[in-house]
């Protein structure tokens, strides 16, 4: 694959585009329709109750996270391949940014996971209250957040590496790189602030994900429609080498 994305990356750069926003569109589902519109913030009770009525989109929203999550491999491996003529140390440090990321947001799955067997109605449970099951889902669920920010901070990191090697590129517009690179500092701000400011975290939110959207939408909506400028990108692939970029 890496002398054929050399010669032409194009089509490559599209399907990574074209996963990168399916990426988009399973988060904003599993986040704001399926987990959204059942967690009632401070409401243990109804919560639980619209989780357990619910299950099916509950487990849509956990499946929706998965896939996207396995559509985040092949994309990350267009990126490293993109990015490498640019500087091959920066590159291959935002691509190992962004695979502890998604490992830590599968291992997280196991607290989206929890509620559905505290509330399934088990024999093997009914020796606990129902308001200690309550508690515990809800307790699972605001783990899941805090899950989510820890990998969102190597996720950041990632961002604002590739946004710094997309406006060096000179195949892709400097804009997009900035935009990249806002959203990184939006997503650490937002996750160091939940784990260190909960009380500053819910001012931020949901304004500060305005900017990561449109620095994420940007970017998967440039590759899919545009991909790269192939003359600028034969003349850095040139200058650097195919195979090994100089590390600056």
């Amino acid at each position: 694959m890496g002398k054929s994305f050399e010669q032409n990356p194009q089509p490559y750069i599209r399907l990574g585009g074209l996963l990168y926003l399916l990426i988009i569109v399973l988060g904003l589902f599993g986040e704001v329709f399926a987990r959204g519109s059942l967690i009632i913030p401070g409401d243990v009770q109804a919560t639980a109750q619209g989780i357990a009525a619910s299950r099916l989109l509950w487990a849509g929203g956990l499946a929706g996270d998965l896939l996207m999550q396995l559509c985040d491999l092949p994309v990350i491996v267009i990126f490293y391949l993109l990015l490498r003529p640019v500087n091959a140390g920066l590159n291959l440090t935002a691509t190992l940014m962004n695979l502890v990321q998604t490992a830590v947001l599968v291992a997280n799955k196991l607290t989206l996971i929890l509620p559905l067997l505290l509330l399934g109605g088990a024999g093997y449970l009914a020796a606990i209250p129902p308001e200690q099951l309550h508690a515990l889902a809800y307790t699972a669920i605001n783990l899941h957040g805090f899950g989510f920010a820890l990998g969102l901070i190597f996720f950041g990191a990632a961002c604002l590496l590739r946004g710094y090697l997309i406006y060096q590129s000179g195949y892709f517009p400097k804009l997009i790189g900035l935009l990249l690179a806002l959203a990184g500092f939006c997503y650490l701000l937002n996750s160091f602030a939940l784990i260190l400011a909960p009380s500053l975290n819910d001012s931020l939110v949901p304004a500060i994900f305005a900017p990561i959207l449109l620095g994420e939408l940007s970017l998967a909506l440039w590759m899919t429609i545009k991909g790269v400028n192939m003359q600028r990108w034969s003349e850095r692939r040139e200058s650097t080498g195919p195979v090994q970029a100089q590390i600056s």
